[in-house]
């Protein structure tokens, strides 16, 4: 029985790290499809390919239903994750996919900050010490330590990416009720918060280009790519995890996607390492795990889409 227990341990511990190494791939992924076509289109058919894989599959196990408790809260939500998505489609426009891997998990240091407020929680020494760490990681990263790019139209983006996370953080604190159930039950509920992220996207589109229906083999490669293995297959294998393990334990093993992200980013965008942008990511990775590591899974449990 021991060893039964212990080998589950060790499967959800490789399920949350491939989750995390998957999501890592769609920050360069994105990078590149956005070459091809411009981020309205992207999103709108990224979240319709998504949408309809899981309404086909919930359909095909019968378990397509409307059953939500809280209406309200999964229109709020469906709003707010389509916003976050929104701001970095757009940001990565204008700025590097390494870039946009270390400020948008920096959402787990806003969680921190904003859970007393909206969760009544405590705020400890080390949670301090967490958001300072990541505050310093933002300044080296986005600035290089060289003030002089303070006017420049990519540190706008970084701004655009900085706020992406923070709305994902308000995303995560109001999503915790749902996470906290069945597979089954949560599946049912992101199903429908994806679709309700469709549907707010969509008045978007027109702000999409001439080739909206024209997309090449590149642009559908990596819209696919976005919406089947980034997003149905980690999101399954991190709900799979966290059968077996706190949320803080998952938190941390999922920073393997910001360690994907940076090397992928490095290996095949050629994005540009130097020393000061090297310290802050690990400040940011630092600050990640510090927060991380003080929730409990009665506190928040971070969710990904």
């Amino acid at each position: 029985m021991p060893n039964l227990s212990l080998t589950s341990r060790n499967k959800a511990i490789l399920f949350t790290i491939l989750a995390g190494v998957l999501w890592g791939t769609s920050f360069p992924v994105i990078k590149v499809g956005l070459t091809y076509t411009d981020p309205f289109a992207f999103l709108f058919w990224r979240f319709l390919v998504s949408s309809l894989t899981l309404l086909i599959a919930m359909g095909f196990l019968r378990r397509l239903e409307f059953k939500v408790q809280d209406k309200k809260l999964l229109f709020f939500l469906g709003i707010t994750n389509a916003i976050g998505y929104l701001l970095q489609y757009v940001a990565m426009n204008y700025t590097s996919a390494a870039k946009a891997a270390l400020f948008i998990n920096l959402s787990a240091m806003w969680v921190a900050l904003l859970s007393p407020k909206l969760l009544g929680e405590s705020f400890s020494k080390k949670k301090v010490v967490g958001v300072l760490f990541g505050l310093l990681g933002i300044v080296f990263v986005s600035t290089n330590l060289d003030f002089s790019t303070l006017g420049q139209g990519q540190l706008i983006a970084d701004f655009m990416l900085i706020c992406s996370g923070i709305v994902w953080a308000v995303f995560m604190i109001y999503n915790k009720k749902f996470v906290m159930r069945s597979t089954s039950a949560t599946f049912q509920s992101m199903t429908w918060v994806l679709v309700l992220t469709l549907v707010t996207i969509v008045p978007f589109t027109v702000l999409a280009g001439s080739q909206f229906f024209e997309l090449t083999i590149s642009a559908w490669l990596a819209i696919f790519w976005t919406a089947i293995i980034c997003w149905v297959l980690p999101y399954y294998l991190w709900l799979e995890g966290l059968k077996h393990l706190s949320a803080s334990t998952s938190t941390v093993l999922l920073l393997s996607e910001i360690v994907v992200a940076v090397i992928l980013s490095i290996v095949i965008l050629r994005e540009p390492v130097t020393l000061f942008s090297t310290i802050g990511a690990f400040f940011i990775v630092v600050a990640i795990a510090l927060v991380s590591v003080n929730m409990n899974t009665r506190k928040v449990n971070a969710e990904k889409t």
